[in-house]
């Protein structure tokens, strides 16, 4: 479905979205499960447009860094996520910043859905939140 690569750097800007705090980060937490599971049903329309967007992303990490996106420090992946959302993009990638507010949504779908949907690994999100599940 995806390259080393692409895993990597959507693993990377995951856990941008949702870094860890007192609870564990987007990818921890089981987001990438829940990406990859609904890539093969309610977001398979959506594949090629992440690879795209993960291509365009790690474009403008090069065109910016001279590195790979997931190989930036988080402060520097951050800022160019910063930019990406203000529309200050280097690479001249214009579907950036749509495809970063798809990831934002995205991701968030992962973090607190009912893990029964591959995301939300253990209730991590739904602890956090307090929020008890009565079997």
């Amino acid at each position: 479905m995806f390259s080393k690569e692409e895993t990597q750097i959507l693993e990377s800007l995951v856990n941008c979205i949702i870094p860890a705090d007192d609870h564990p980060d987007g990818w921890s937490a089981g987001v990438g499960d829940y990406l990859f599971k609904q890539f093969e049903s309610d977001l398979q329309d959506k594949l090629s447009d992440y690879q795209t967007g993960l291509a365009s992303l790690n474009m403008e990490a090069q065109s910016t860094y001279e590195q790979s996106f997931s190989e930036l420090s988080s402060t520097e992946q951050t800022q160019l996520l910063t930019n990406i959302e203000a529309g200050q993009i280097k690479s001249g990638q214009e579907n950036l910043q749509a495809f970063f507010s798809m990831a934002i949504e995205h991701t968030t779908e992962g973090y607190y859905s009912n893990p029964e949907n591959g995301g939300n690994r253990d209730g991590v999100a739904w602890d956090m939140m307090g929020f008890e599940v009565t079997q």
